[in-house]
């Protein structure tokens, strides 16, 4: 960028020589050798051309170049600090690149000399408009039952492993519960939570995350045969063998 900025600066202070040396032409103060003069200068050592060139086109010329000389460059593998220089030098400019500016509201000088040119710019069209997205309810993927993602697909808003280590660090287990079981893809458990806010009630109770059932589903292709057991059931057939024992026992 600075080094655009600079050849912009350069071009154009070329294209100030040249529009004065045409309008000095053009008010008959010059012949016009004088402006062919002031051409070569801003060609340098390829003012051959000009040569060749007879009067209508020198001046034709001359009009297309008075608003800046264009420069065409690599970024790495072309001009140097010492062409730059001397492309500076030739355009009548501070070799430094840098000029004088003053405060407008003070019309002090400032400190220190500031860097001017011109440069192209591309306007990038991110607006807050185009990116502000909630969602309340919305689609969801059949294979994880997770929100879709995406403004476009009126998705949800992904929550990453970064943000469960910070919800981690923090201790904040019930939150970190609720994004990763009924906000998500715990089908089961988001239907009961939506029922709990339509009776008033703030509790919640979470079930099984449909990612587990896809890792099972995974599992069971490589051959593997993993069976989910009711742990409640157990307990119970637990205690019930307890008291079995303890009757027979007695």
């Amino acid at each position: 960028q600075i080094l655009e900025t600079h050849m912009g600066w350069a071009s154009a202070g070329l294209g100030r020589q040249i529009g004065e040396a045409l309008e000095t032409y053009q008010r008959g103060a010059e012949k016009i050798e004088s402006l062919k003069e002031t051409l070569k200068i801003a060609y340098g050592n390829d003012h051959e051309v000009l040569n060749s060139m007879n009067d209508e086109e020198i001046l034709e010329l001359a009009s297309n170049l008075k608003r800046g000389v264009p420069i065409a460059t690599p970024v790495f593998d072309g001009a140097h600090e010492e062409d730059i220089v001397d492309l500076l030098g030739r355009s009548g400019l501070d070799s430094s690149g840098q000029s004088w500016l003053r405060d407008g509201r003070t019309g002090e000088r400032f400190d220190r000399k500031v860097t001017v040119g011109y440069k192209y710019l591309l306007k990038l069209h991110h607006l807050v408009d185009d990116k502000i997205h909630a969602r309340s309810i919305g689609p969801y993927s059949l294979v994880t039952q997770q929100p879709l993602g995406g403004k476009a697909q009126f998705g949800g808003q992904r929550f990453g492993e970064m943000e469960v280590w910070a919800l981690m660090a923090y201790g904040a287990a019930y939150t970190l519960q609720e994004m990763l079981t009924v906000k998500s893809d715990d089908v089961a458990g988001r239907t009961k939570v939506y029922e709990s806010i339509v009776r008033g009630d703030d509790s919640f109770e979470a079930g099984l995350p449909e990612s587990f059932n896809v890792l099972i589903k995974e599992m069971r292709s490589l051959g593997l045969n993993v069976q989910l057991e009711n742990s409640a059931q157990l307990l119970a057939d637990k205690a019930a063998k307890e008291e079995t024992s303890n009757q027979a026992a007695e």
